[in-house]
């Protein structure tokens, strides 16, 4: 298997993946301006080679937020969704069709294969984001304990983890204001993916992550419209928005870590 095996519907050829993918870049930003006002801070922060993105997830339009306002170029992937066949639910078949997500097997069951296409991702060039906390919830302030595999895939490759946070989706509304916060980029290189190492760059990551929506407003629940849009690919691990209002994250001390830029 060569590297370009490893890399998102490697069974189309490059022309025909580079179409999909500027062209979806195209339609799903003109679509997220026309719906709402989009606002990015902290881009200078983005490096300009291959990078590990860390966001938090609030709602289903999370990753086409990130679409509509990240660089065209590195090349932006994303982690995920768990589902082995993503030709299955219209939100996964339309990430299958633009040919950037990298899917994985629940449970861990295929770590060295999954570990290996996230690292030939870094290899040609590109940016992946993960959602750390591998699923949404509830609360702009709040921020779940995040998965070890963002820290774990990052030190494998020796890319920096940039934390991006995503304000504002948790209730859509027309021309509503949402907000992408970009903070300093997290450096990996020179280290080993220890179980301690791991363990500490979460926390750096989570406490960057954490500051960065500290001071998000939490927006009001809009009209029918808006209520249908917020909840319509929505997957709530408790079963429903008021169930999972129930979960919270952790609390720390939002302290610089030594190795933020």
């Amino acid at each position: 298997m060569t590297a370009d095996d490893r890399l998102p519907r490697s069974d189309l050829p490059r022309w025909s993946r580079s179409l999909r993918y500027y062209s979806s870049r195209l339609i799903v930003g003109v679509a997220m301006r026309l719906l709402f006002r989009l606002r990015v801070e902290g881009r200078q922060h983005l490096p300009r080679g291959p990078a590990l993105y860390c966001f938090n997830h609030l709602n289903w339009t999370d990753p086409f937020l990130l679409y509509a306002t990240l660089p065209l170029r590195p090349r932006l992937y994303f982690f995920g969704p768990k589902e082995d066949d993503l030709r299955v639910g219209p939100r996964n078949r339309l990430m299958y069709w633009t040919g950037s997500a990298v899917p994985y097997r629940p449970g861990k069951t295929d770590l060295i294969e999954v570990t290996r296409r996230v690292a030939t991702v870094f290899r040609v060039g590109g940016v992946l984001a993960i959602a750390g906390e591998g699923r949404i919830h509830v609360g702009e302030r709040n921020l779940l304990a995040l998965q070890d595999g963002v820290a774990y895939f990052a030190l494998r490759s020796g890319v920096p983890i940039v934390p991006i946070a995503l304000n504002g989706t948790s209730w859509l509304g027309f021309r509503r204001c949402l907000r992408v916060r970009i903070g300093r980029p997290i450096r990996t290189e020179g280290a080993r993916a220890t179980g301690e190492t791991v363990d500490v760059l979460t926390t750096a990551t989570w406490r960057a992550l954490k500051a960065l929506v500290a001071d998000a407003e939490e927006p009001e629940v809009p009209g029918r419209f808006g209520r249908w849009l917020t909840e319509r690919f929505n997957d709530w691990p408790e079963g429903s928005r008021e169930a999972s209002a129930e979960v919270r994250g952790p609390s720390g001390i939002l302290s610089a870590d030594p190795r933020v830029d």
